[in-house]
């Protein structure tokens, strides 16, 4: 286990090193010039040269690449071009709400779907599976900014109930996390419901059914056990995406996290953001999956990597 681990943290080097070389290229490929953004539009041409060469654009593209790359590796990525401030302080205030808000839906995400998945496996054939699976597909048919937009409507301007933006407290989470959340619950309601009727039929399970064990033993220690040993992987691999996905649901909350940042970054063509953001991302998924190779070492014995 502790050489496939170092072998997988040195491999996240050259990874991370590609990706950084795509980030710089599709970054500078954006149309619009930042450095008139910046300017402003009453600013001459003069103006905007001085500022292309205040925020280093003048320069050629591997020195750029250079500079950020350099920058990359010692934790900075620069200033970012429309507030002028770190952009290492720009993503640290805007993590822990992405953060905060990920763990919450999907929370609520993975216990609705192991239940759902459950339910609709035991009852399997019937009513409950049936609703069980329409509520899945529809989950996963919903696009999340219509469900968003929908809820609004619903739960802060008709009802009151709810705000419909901001953050710091628990009734800002509910709308969001609910949005955010309900793909992840269909998917692992399906997975769920998958896993467990492949497990189910194994050898160990009908012997426990013949020898009289209680069926609810049988759901829960026999079955369910076993079967949470492929869910571990799509609940950590779900994580990463929700982590990194959740621009859409940011922007329609006005949620103040790192997809909303990354939004009004690439609407500002502010480079330094979104090549560090882009990379962020990349790193968080290479990580979670990382551990998520580790935690299905960990549930099933039986593995062992070399």
């Amino acid at each position: 286990m502790l050489k496939y681990l170092v072998g997988r943290l040195a491999g996240i080097l050259p990874v991370l090193l590609v990706i950084s070389v795509f980030v710089f290229g599709f970054v500078h490929l954006l149309p619009g010039d930042p450095a008139r953004l910046v300017a402003g539009p009453d600013a001459t041409q003069r103006d905007v040269e001085l500022v292309r060469q205040d925020l280093g654009l003048d320069q050629p593209l591997w020195v750029q690449y250079g500079r950020f790359l350099g920058n990359a590796v010692q934790g900075e990525f620069g200033r970012s071009m429309k507030s002028k401030r770190p952009v290492s302080q720009e993503i640290g205030e805007r993590f822990l709400p992405t953060l905060y808000l990920t763990i919450v839906a999907m929370v609520w995400a993975t216990l609705a779907g192991l239940l759902i998945g459950v339910a609709s496996a035991t009852k399997r054939g019937r009513w409950q599976d049936h609703v069980g699976m329409v509520v899945a597909v529809s989950g996963i048919a919903f696009p999340s900014f219509w469900l968003g937009l929908l809820m609004i409507d619903l739960f802060s301007v008709k009802l009151g109930w709810l705000p419909t933006s901001g953050y710091g407290t628990w009734q800002h989470y509910v709308m969001p996390s609910l949005t955010l959340g309900l793909g992840v619950a269909a998917v692992m309601a399906r997975f769920t419901r998958s896993a467990f009727i492949e497990i189910a039929r194994e050898d160990y399970v009908r012997t426990a059914r013949a020898k009289g064990v209680p069926a609810r033993l049988v759901v829960w220690k026999h079955t369910l056990r076993n079967a949470l040993i492929p869910i571990i992987t799509m609940v950590g691999l779900q994580f990463g995406f929700l982590l990194g996905g959740s621009i859409v649901v940011e922007t329609v909350f006005s949620w103040p996290g790192l997809g909303r940042l990354l939004v009004d970054s690439v609407n500002y063509r502010d480079y330094t953001v979104i090549q560090a953001e882009i990379l962020l991302f990349s790193l968080e998924f290479i990580v979670i999956n990382l551990l998520v190779d580790v935690l299905y070492a960990l549930a099933n014995p039986e593995i062992r990597y070399s």
